[in-house]
């Protein structure tokens, strides 16, 4: 797809009185990051990614941002019912959103590994590398997260390879995510191992190798589907932030 064929990102502002959203016709040359504004609450849909985010200003009040949630996905459904719905308040934004506003230039992989790893070992940390455990792996895979659009398949944790999965349970009346490691048995033969398609991604601290992991870029089409998935979430959450 040219970029001429592309579809231009759709930016809608909430209208307390109306407590509707209304669409917004940007002048020409004007960046997104421009029409942010304390007072405002925007939603932003790229329909080519299926991605939207409701941005909350710090000065938007409670019930604006109770009405935005109710009234996001009703704007969305009219673009692309796959599309996902994320939402990020002012001076708390996500790096998907300051990529699409034009705050954050676009990281590939390539460019993340030649800078060296993101997670810079603090203190408060070294109490999660001593003695890993399952769950202490877990919790370092969610503090060092995903780049958007890639998928995590294995770890590997000294001589122990982990296979990686993701799964929704239901806890005190809202969906959440669960992620768990499990052993990989026969599923590696013994002998070289080539993991073809898969992008090895290393956690240092100190100089030292913590984990590895291999992580796959998901194709457009498991994208749209991961994307249907949180979507339906977030309906049965009752318009509530999907806990992650």
């Amino acid at each position: 797809m040219t970029e001429e064929e592309k579809k231009p990102i759709q930016v809608f502002q909430l209208n307390d009185e109306k407590a509707e959203f209304e669409e917004l016709e940007l002048q020409e040359g004007v960046e997104l990051y421009e029409i942010l504004n304390p007072k405002l609450i925007l939603y932003f849909v790229n329909p080519e990614t299926y991605r939207s985010f409701i941005w909350a200003g710090s000065e938007a009040s409670t019930r604006m941002k109770f009405i935005a949630a109710n009234k996001a996905s009703s704007i969305r459904d009219k673009i692309g019912p796959a599309i996902k719905i994320s939402t990020v308040d002012q001076n708390d934004e996500s790096l998907p959103f300051k990529i699409m506003v034009g705050l954050e230039k676009p990281k590939s992989i390539e460019a993340e590994e030649q800078t060296g790893p993101a997670y810079e070992g603090k203190a408060e940390d070294e109490v999660l590398l001593k003695n890993l455990t399952l769950e202490k792996i877990v919790l370092l895979l969610e503090k060092i997260g995903l780049p958007d659009g890639y998928k995590r398949e294995m770890v590997i944790d000294g001589n122990n390879i982990y296979g990686y999965l993701e799964t929704h349970k239901e806890y005190l009346g809202q969906i959440i995510k669960e992620r768990k490691l499990y052993r990989l048995k026969d599923t590696i033969p013994d002998g070289p191992y080539l993991a073809k398609e898969l992008i090895p991604r290393i956690l240092i601290s100190y100089n030292r190798v913590v984990l590895t992991e291999l992580i796959r870029k998901l194709t457009p089409e498991e994208l749209k589907l991961e994307n249907e998935e949180e979507t339906k979430i977030y309906e049965l959450n009752s318009g509530k932030l999907f806990k992650t």
